[in-house]
């Protein structure tokens, strides 16, 4: 068969959902193409010879954009089967399949898009199935993508630049946050990636020019022995080699005595999933952390010479004005400034189909219908002037990333903002000793309402990225 894969949106980095199963179909026999269209135009030969398209949806955003690219397909390759795979592939059958896609693969899909592509030719129109089957994974194989240096870059500390290369050591959970959209597929289930796969990967990538490696892991310490094995290996190997990974509060603070291996061994920075500093909002989201648990957290990190990189979500159905200049006074005291995008400080809640956020009677009472083109249950803040200052954060964050405002510049931005939205006279910022930190060029926010402009360069000419600018030096930074 001649298969495409196709991926819309992933975080700015080779997607693991195209590269991981297009070893299993080339291996199966299979003629597969990789298209990625934050880095590539749609391509009309292939699309005109393709015989499959595999469309894989890890996340919101990435659904969102193949919802307007599947009607696409089917007028350039009207004989062309669809199959759409990953997260939300199962979460929004119904829709999907009203576009036009035939089969739905959630959980671990490479075996079962191996069945699907090897049995095309059956009366299997219409299925949707998600395994949490144990499969031997492959080394991905990442023939036909843009070259590692197209993609998102590590912006050091110095100004500098470094290639970066990705990989997962693990996919799934075994935590069942609230608002997450991996807990509707996989249930509190996660599956390891051997050490031997995810080593061949990074060597592949290193030898291609990666300087860093980011983690695409859920969670990387939710397979603690596994992870601290790889840690050490990956030092071992790749000294110079430096990486970061994603990891909750309660997991940092769990294994606080492994934070100095993680910095000893490399990891420049750890995303975690801090969502709010308010205590009973953690609740509601069943995170599993505190408001004193995420502090302590950065207060070790800094004790110890490591970055973190918090990540939010400010705006829910129990945001208050008071609430929402208490996370930025937070950050402000804990000189995490630099350390958060500032696309972080404007992200609303999304309630998917299959929410465990639709188990709280508040939530339930306060949410419309479903709506399927959005992907969500709409809502809206009892104080109208919190959907209003959302809008006006993100929109803040957009004009600062297109000027290349310096992120002090924007989050005072956004703190003389969200005090006149309150109706209260912003304090003056005390001047931080915070240090620039390292960060990825592209932004960090897998649950969030994708971007105008992202919708809008899909049409179906896909977002035109430019190439990171060359690496000032081969030597890591730890």
């Amino acid at each position: 068969m001649n298969i495409v894969l196709i991926s819309t949106y992933e975080l700015g980095r080779q997607p693991f959902g195209l590269v991981s199963p297009a070893a299993w179909l080339r291996e199966a026999g299979h003629q597969v193409s990789s298209l990625d269209l934050t880095r590539q135009n749609l391509d009309d030969r292939l699309i005109r010879e393709a015989e499959l398209f595999a469309i894989y949806l890890p996340m919101h955003t990435a659904t969102r954009l193949a919802a307007k690219l599947i009607p696409t397909l089917h007028d350039k390759n009207p004989s062309a089967r669809i199959c759409c795979y990953g997260l939300y592939a199962p979460m929004n059958a119904e829709y999907l399949r009203s576009l036009g896609a035939e089969k739905l693969i959630g959980g671990e899909f490479e075996k079962e898009l191996v069945e699907w592509a090897s049995s095309a030719t059956l009366n299997d129109k219409n299925s949707s199935v998600t395994s949490m089957e144990r499969l031997p994974f492959l080394v991905p194989d990442r023939a036909g993508l843009p070259a590692i240096e197209k993609y998102a870059h590590l912006v050091m500390p110095d100004g500098g630049y470094r290639i970066v290369g990705s990989t997962e050591a693990s996919r799934g959970c075994k935590h069942l946050c609230r608002h997450c959209p991996i807990v509707p597929v996989y249930k509190g289930v996660f599956r390891i990636v051997s050490r031997e796969i995810v080593m061949e990967d990074v060597r592949r990538q290193v030898a291609r020019g990666a300087q860093h490696i980011s983690f695409g892991d859920p969670d990387f310490f939710n397979g603690i022995k596994h992870a601290v094995a790889l840690m050490e290996e990956f030092h071992a190997e790749f000294p110079r080699v430096t990486y970061d990974v994603t990891i909750k509060i309660e997991h940092l603070r769990k294994y606080e005595d492994l934070l100095p291996k993680l910095r000893d061994t490399g990891c420049l920075f750890v995303v975690s999933a801090v969502e709010s500093v308010d205590d009973a909002t953690l609740t509601a989201l069943d995170k599993g952390h505190t408001r004193a648990d995420f502090r302590h957290v950065a207060r070790k990190f800094r004790e110890l010479g490591l970055t973190l990189h918090p990540t939010f979500v400010p705006f829910t159905p129990w945001t208050t004005a008071e609430g929402y200049l208490d996370l930025l006074g937070v950050l402000h005291a804990e000189e995490l400034i630099e350390n958060v995008a500032p696309v972080q400080l404007g992200i609303r809640l999304l309630i998917p189909e299959g929410s465990r956020m639709l188990e709280l009677e508040d939530v339930r009472k306060n949410v419309g219908p479903f709506d399927a083109e959005s992907l969500v249950y709409p809502w809206k803040n009892a104080d109208p002037r919190l959907d209003t200052l959302s809008e006006r954060i993100q929109s803040i964050a957009a004009a600062a990333d297109s000027s290349k405002w310096p992120r002090a510049k924007t989050f005072e931005a956004i703190w003389k903002t969200a005090h006149a939205a309150a109706g209260f006279a912003a304090p003056e910022l005390k001047h931080s000793s915070a240090k620039a930190v390292p960060f990825l060029s592209e932004p960090w926010y897998c649950c969030a309402e994708p971007t105008k402009d992202q919708l809008v360069s899909l049409g179906i000419a896909a977002t035109a990225t430019k190439a990171a600018p060359a690496p000032v030096s081969t030597e890591s930074f730890i």
